[in-house]
């Protein structure tokens, strides 16, 4: 019966997937003069309810913080490699990579060339030296390397990344979302609340095992959501000939390789870039360790983050097809876009204005996904560290077990309240399209993090003062990087010489900004060390 069911559907929908809202008489049910119809509303309230449920289902289970946390530490690796995936990808990355292609065109693709690198990196030699010690929290094994003042810093560090980035998120996220509903800048915190709300609940009741399916279910729906968008293209175009065939006129010029700070994106740097980013997250980041230490062994372990890459390699794909159909669907009806539509909004645009009911309820649903799904595994990881690193390590009368539990569910529901107002009062004047804004807040502290487990496990001669000097020298580095635009106009406002006048250089390129801050970083922290150790030396012979 399948087999007939399948090519019946297909046909069946393809007038329907010919026709936009507008020229299927559906003004009045809603996109085409801006807002979900009813159908579409439900298909979202109905995966929303589903996700809240299965938390809710999960939540039983929950009687120690190993089960909470680390699900016992016996979770899939096919599992664990997906949600490692969508917990760092994120509505920013879903609206943003077709965005980029689209705009600017396909050089950010090649950083997918760089997973035999960062995989041998992470796999090989991080994952090892992580997995002997089964923690909960990364940062505990900073303690016993280098003691409590450097856990603490990594933990600090570690709160304010995923604090910014969710709120960021968040925002970024309602934004996205106020134009597919048609609403007004005033419904922002509303919407940020309703986008937050679904993923902390659930997150909160089910812990670390709750967080995983859903991000599994999160991640089968933005592929499908995002695949969709393809099909109607191609259907409406009567196939493939959307794909491009040579560099569009409005691409901008994207080099394979250049040492000019100034150039935005060239295909080296991107690999670079690419491997550093993963090999500092997999090796700093809670929400990465988290999902290392929930598997049986190394090898899991391996196989997860190897799972996590492929992964990786199919949303790539998926996105840049995304942006290829839309740039040559416009380009044979430009009448269908409207001028002032940046392109960081065409695929809302094409979500809200040319997708067929229900179809429109789906791929907002994938939207929907993406958001939940870093949302979740913040919320999770974030009260793993407070839990663990504050709570755990400094509260003199020790709680039960089911009690350290009950204790991580308020938090997580707390610190999702916290990430929901941030949202709702930040400003959304970071420079850049969605790509770089992305890039800038997450390589600020990636960086710093990393550099306090490099220095405290594969730097012997490193010392306390010297780890956190390091991590602190990359944080300040990654920031006027990051951020040298913005200083460059500070320099400006104030009457003195412009940073450009004196360096050449206007504004760094994004994917400068590990490979300017690890370096500096790392060098700071070994002549800390190394003074330190000295001047030990000398008050012994003394």
């Amino acid at each position: 019966m399948m087999k007939w069911f399948l090519p019946a559907l297909v046909l069946s929908m393809g007038p329907v997937l010919g026709q936009t809202r507008a020229e299927a008489g559906t003004s009045a049910g809603g996109f085409a003069s801006g807002g979900l119809h009813w159908i579409d509303g439900v298909i979202i309230a109905v995966y929303a309810l589903g996700m809240i449920s299965l938390g809710w289902y999960y939540r039983r289970r929950q009687k120690s913080l190993d089960e909470y946390f680390v699900g016992n530490r016996t979770m899939n690796p096919g599992l664990i490699g997906v949600s490692m995936f969508v917990t760092l990808f994120s509505t920013i990355s879903f609206l943003a990579t077709p965005g980029e292609v689209y705009g600017k065109g396909p050089a950010i693709l090649t950083s997918s060339l760089s997973i035999p690198f960062y995989y041998l990196i992470v796999g090989y030699l991080i994952v090892p030296a992580y997995m002997r010690f089964r923690l909960i929290s990364a940062y505990e094994l900073l303690e016993q390397k280098k003691g409590l003042s450097v856990r603490l810093v990594g933990a600090v560090l570690f709160i304010m990344l995923r604090l910014t980035w969710m709120s960021l998120l968040i925002h970024l996220s309602a934004q996205a979302m106020l134009l597919m509903l048609g609403l007004g800048q005033d419904k922002l915190p509303y919407v940020a609340l309703v986008i937050g709300a679904v993923a902390i609940t659930y997150a909160s009741f089910g812990g670390l095992r709750a967080v995983v399916i859903t991000d599994f279910l999160q991640f089968c729906l933005l592929c499908g959501g995002a695949l969709l968008v393809v099909v109607t293209v191609t259907v409406r175009l009567g196939g493939f000939g959307w794909f491009p065939t040579e560099w569009s006129p409005s691409w901008d010029t994207q080099p394979l390789f250049s040492l000019d700070p100034n150039v935005r994106v060239t295909a080296f740097w991107s690999i670079v870039s690419g491997t550093l980013w993963w090999v500092c997250t997999a090796g700093g980041d809670q929400t990465a360790v988290q999902r290392f230490m929930s598997v049986r062994d190394v090898k899991a372990a391996r196989r997860s983050f190897l799972l996590n890459s492929f992964a990786g390699i199919l949303v790539n794909v998926i996105l840049a097809l995304v942006a290829f159909s839309l740039l040559g669907f416009f380009e044979a009806r430009p009448e269908l876009l409207p001028a002032g539509v940046d392109a960081d909004r065409v695929f809302p645009y094409y979500i809200v204005h040319l997708l067929p009911i229900g179809i429109s309820g789906l791929v907002i649903s994938g939207l929907f996904a993406a958001a939940m799904s870093s949302v979740d595994s913040g919320v999770n990881s974030l009260t793993a560290v407070v839990v663990t690193d504050f709570v755990g390590r400094f509260r003199r009368r020790a709680l039960s077990e089911i009690a350290r539990v009950r204790l991580s569910q308020a938090l997580a529901l707390a610190i999702g309240l916290i990430v929901v107002l941030g949202s709702s009062f930040l400003v959304g004047n970071m420079p850049g399209n969605f790509v770089e804004i992305a890039q800038r807040t997450l390589h600020l502290y990636v960086g710093a993090l990393f550099l306090l487990f490099f220095l405290a496990i594969f730097v012997p001669f490193s010392t306390a003062p010297g780890t956190i000097a390091g991590s602190l020298s990359a944080l300040l580095a990654a920031a006027c990087v990051a951020y040298w635009g913005s200083l460059n106009q500070m320099t400006l406002d104030l009457g003195w010489v412009p940073l450009s006048e004196r360096t050449g250089i206007v504004d760094f390129s994004f994917q400068w900004i590990l490979p300017v801050s690890l370096p500096v970083g790392l060098a700071a922290g070994c002549v800390v060390s190394w003074i330190q150790r000295c001047m030990r030396k000398g008050s012994a012979v003394s």
